[in-house]
């Protein structure tokens, strides 16, 4: 298991490493689910073309509509994960994979990410019964927890940082 807290030691190279980090910001849309909820919508980029996906930090990976993918990626190759998806309700979950060439958030582009496609026609099809958009994915913590991401609700924003390929400033 990790932990959240870091050492002095650990701080101090973190604030270095930020030194050296790109960050971007995202605008956030509260979609309001019936009356007591929300989800928060995001925009991001599949190969050129605008997905709208969900923000979802409760999820343990960033995964996509099987059937909505083929609109970014064509007929590239999909094959079944080998390894079984698990949802909230603890069900086994066939799931695919493909890589996506550029999956691009706010000025974060990541370049062929290989990720997990599930159904998600269920939500789509609750989203249409509400007069809501589809959606095209779910962002996961996997993403979410490697490029530091900031919720800033008030001024519904997402932050994400990550590491510059170029030199360190002093």
């Amino acid at each position: 298991m990790r932990t959240c807290g870091t050492p002095l030691l650990e701080t101090i190279i973190l604030i270095e490493a930020l030194l050296t980090m790109s960050k971007t910001s995202i605008k956030i849309e509260i979609l309001t689910i019936e009356k007591a909820g929300i989800h928060l919508m995001i925009h991001a980029y599949i190969n050129r073309k605008k997905a709208m996906m969900i923000l979802d930090t409760g999820a343990s990976q960033t995964v996509f509509d099987k059937s909505r993918i083929k609109r970014f990626t064509g007929n590239e190759k999909i094959k079944e994960n080998e390894k079984r998806s698990i949802g909230v309700g603890g069900d086994d979950i066939i799931s695919h994979e493909t890589e996506i060439k550029s999956f691009r958030l706010g000025k974060l582009t990541i370049k062929n990410y290989m990720t997990v496609l599930l159904d998600l026609s269920h939500v789509n099809k609750s989203y249409k019964t509400l007069g809501l958009p589809a959606i095209d994915g779910v962002l996961g913590s996997d993403i979410l927890f490697s490029h530091k991401a900031l919720i800033d609700y008030n001024k519904c924003r997402l932050h994400l940082k990550w590491k510059s390929a170029g030199k360190k400033k002093r």
